[in-house]
Formats: structure tokens, C-alpha cells, sequence
């Protein structure tokens, strides 16, 4: 009976995919459920606060636990919104250490403390981390003492693992997971990271903070999901002609962000199945539609599945 249910079940997944021809007297293995679910937390790129789009930050529940990339402005909320308690949040990973990176790292911790943790999470990143987060526990010393002594909750500082790395190689392996990381051009920053998690069914890359880089693409190759930054040059200029600091500001962005052409062609020789755009600069163009994002992919070359990020979008 099990036997007939699996081969009744294969046919009718053929059948809906319009494949029923390839199903030739035998039963073929249907495809196992992706077991890394990745979510669009914020999609806006740099520090800038908008309306239109939260700040960047990404999460990868995996095997049951659950792993927040990057910590910009409003994570925690973000995580509230997608169904997320604060304190299952069991890793952190940092792509570098810039402001919109790690904005609401500490606050993260804190967030998850009060929400009554008490297991450890164990932060990942380059140098300065470890001096970063000492210095944001010595400010809420005098809370951290008092919580542990009239509350009786466990010493945060205690809690939190500081792991420190700065070159590329394989982070971590949990449980069937591996997640290995890739340093990435973004200057004048020299250690920002792309992160690569990998289970049994599933490839899932992100980009993190970079302009194109040939290191990326070789590293993101044939994976399942590359979800990257993506910048509009002709936005960017639209963007720039309402702030103070344009000419410096501009020059920067240019040297250290990917153009949407470029996303493209990342995408194409890594063979990668989906693009995901995100954490887009500028974040808060509304003139911007999802079929031009598609549009201007599709002239870079990339022939493969694009989905344009939206602030809790799961793939």
C-alpha cells in the first residue's frame, strides 16, 4: 500500500508539472523538501531609514534552528514579524562591520535576553566584533547588574559567543549544515564576507556587502538561491541629488556596490537556479517596478529564475 501511495504520488507531481511522459514504468524519487528556508527580514541597502523597505537583514531557519544575517536597523521587529521569538535566534553572522551592518547587533542581544533567554548564541564576523560588543555590554552595565541580581535572569555577557574570523574558509558545520564564507570587494572596507549555507537539498548564497567580484561568483557556483545587492545607477542619481554629501557619497557607493548589470552577470557564470534582488540602493524608489528590476537582469545575460525582494518574502 505504501509502495502504490509513492508511486501515485510521483504521478500526480509529474502530472502537474506537465511531465506525466517521463513517468516510463518506474517510480521516480520525488525531489525532498528544501530543509533551508531562507527570509527577506529588510531589503533596503545602506543606513539610510525609508518608508518603503526595511534595512538589511536577512534569516536562514535551518534544521530547526534559526540564523539572522546582518543586523541592520529594525531586525528585531522584522523577526516579530515573521513569526520569530527573539530568543530561538541561536546564530548571528555578520557580512562586515560597518554601521547598517551591525546597527541593531547589540540591541538584538539585549531584545533576545529580555525575551528570556537562556541558551547561548554564538556571533560570528570580522574584526572589530568581539571590541564592538564588549564596548555595548560595558554601556548597559549597570542595567546587566541589575536584571541579574533583582530578576534573576542569566549574565548576558555570558551568553553571547563571540566567534572572530577574517578570511575566507568554512565558518561553521551544525547538525547537517554548513556555512562557509568568501571574502568580497567592498572597499574601502577590506573584510566584508558573503556566506554560503548548504544542507543536504540546498545551496543558499548571499552576498552580503560587494561590488562584482569574481571570488563571489566562482563561490556562489550552482546553487540553488543567490540572493545579492543590487544597485540602479539612474535611482542612485535621483537619490543623490537630495542629499548634502553627493559628489564623496556617490564616489563611494560606485566603488563598493554591484550595479544591477553586474548582479547579472554574477548570476550567469555562477549558473546559479534563482536571483534574488535585495538590499537594493536606493531602497526607497518607488519608480522602480519589479518588471524593470526583471527587465534589466534579463539584458545582463541571466536566463535563470529572478525574484525581486520584498520585506519578509521567504524562498
Amino acid at each position: 500500500m505504501g509502495e502504490a501511495r509513492s508511486r501515485r504520488d510521483v504521478l500526480l507531481t509529474a502530472l502537474a508539472a506537465g511531465a506525466a511522459g517521463a513517468v516510463q514504468g518506474r517510480a521516480l524519487a520525488a525531489p525532498p523538501p528544501a530543509d533551508a528556508k531562507l527570509t527577506l527580514l529588510g531589503t533596503s541597502g545602506g543606513p539610510r531609514v525609508g518608508k518603503l523597505r526595511a534595512n538589511a537583514c536577512e534569516l536562514i531557519v535551518a534544521h530547526g534552528k534559526t540564523y539572522v544575517i546582518d543586523c541592520g536597523y529594525g531586525v528585531t521587529r522584522q523577526l516579530i514579524a515573521a513569526d520569530i521569538d527573539p530568543a530561538q535566534v541561536g546564530f548571528v553572522l555578520l557580512s562586515n562591520c560597518q554601521g547598517e551592518h551591525v546597527v541593531e547587533l547589540g540591541p538584538l542581544l539585549y531584545n533576545s535576553w529580555m525575551a528570556s533567554r537562556g541558551t547561548p548564541v554564538h556571533v560570528y564576523g570580522p574584526p572589530p566584533l568581539r571590541r564592538m560588543l564588549r564596548a555595548y555590554f560595558q554601556s548597559l552595565a549597570q542595567d546587566i547588574a541589575l536584571r541579574v541580581d533583582e530578576e534573576g535572569r542569566p549574565d548576558i555577557t555570558q551568553l553571547v559567543k563571540v566567534h572572530e574570523f577574517d578570511r575566507s574558509g568554512t565558518v561553521l558545520q551544525d547538525d547537517g549544515l554548513k556555512i562557509s564564507a568568501v571574502k568580497v570587494r567592498h572597499p574601502p572596507v577590506l573584510s566584508s564576507f558573503a556566506y554560503r549555507f548548504e544542507t543536504r537539498t540546498r545551496a543558499v548564497v548571499l552576498s552580503g556587502a560587494t561590488r562584482y567580484s569574481p571570488e563571489l561568483a566562482a563561490f556562489a557556483r550552482g546553487a540553488d538561491v543567490l540572493a545579492h545587492e543590487v544597485m540602479h545607477v539612474a535611482a542612485l542619481d535621483r537619490m543623490l541629488a537630495r542629499v548634502r554629501n553627493a559628489p564623496g557619497l556617490r564616489k563611494r557607493l560606485m566603488a563598493g556596490h554591484t550595479n544591477i548589470a553586474d548582479v547579472g552577470r554574477a548570476a550567469a557564470e555562477a549558473e546559479v537556479r534563482t536571483l534574488v534582488l535585495t538590499r537594493f540602493i536606493p531602497g526607497d524608489d518607488q519608480t522602480l517596478t519589479e518588471d524593470m528590476w526583471i527587465a534589466d537582469i534579463k539584458k545582463s545575460g541571466f536566463n535563470g529564475r529572478v525574484l525581486v525582494g520584498r520585506d519578509l518574502m521567504s524562498i
